[in-house]
């Protein structure tokens, strides 16, 4: 992506509609995110305009991915920083508690995906029962 300021390009850096559209959220929850110390801007532009960088668009899509498996906010800060900080490169013992840490937010993100598999599953099961209700029902309605 490269933003626009103006008329002018910025390489590398995206206006908060731009991300907004890119990572499907709305200007609002871009700006909570913010707010909550989760995704805030790289940079701000002469005009004041919030500025966003790859690497801050890829944090926003993970929050948004995180959203839906009930991860709180709080979770969601823990993630990002430990992401962060193995991106940066800790070594030794550091790395190997980082790595741990991250394994245990793989394992909570796996339960709550097949949590998630079996409610959709019993709403499907739902969704059938009533349609097979609506077919046996229809011939009465039309008499």
């Amino acid at each position: 992506m490269v933003g626009r300021y103006r008329g002018v390009v910025i390489e590398g850096m995206h206006q908060i509609g731009e991300v907004a559209d890119a990572v499907g959220l709305s200007l609002r929850t871009i700006r909570h995110y913010e707010e909550e110390g989760l995704v805030p801007p790289s940079g701000r532009s002469a005009g004041g305009f919030r500025l966003y960088t790859d690497d801050d668009v890829d944090r926003l899509r993970l929050v948004k991915q995180m959203k839906p498996l009930d991860f709180s906010l709080e979770e969601m800060r823990e993630l990002l920083e430990l992401r962060n900080r193995l991106a940066a490169g800790a070594g030794g013992q550091e790395q190997a508690g980082l790595v741990e840490r991250l394994e245990l937010f793989a394992v909570a993100a796996e339960q709550r995906c097949e949590t998630l598999h079996e409610q959709l599953d019993a709403a499907q099961a739902m969704a059938q029962t009533l349609r097979r209700e609506t077919r046996r029902h229809r011939p009465l309605v039309r008499r």
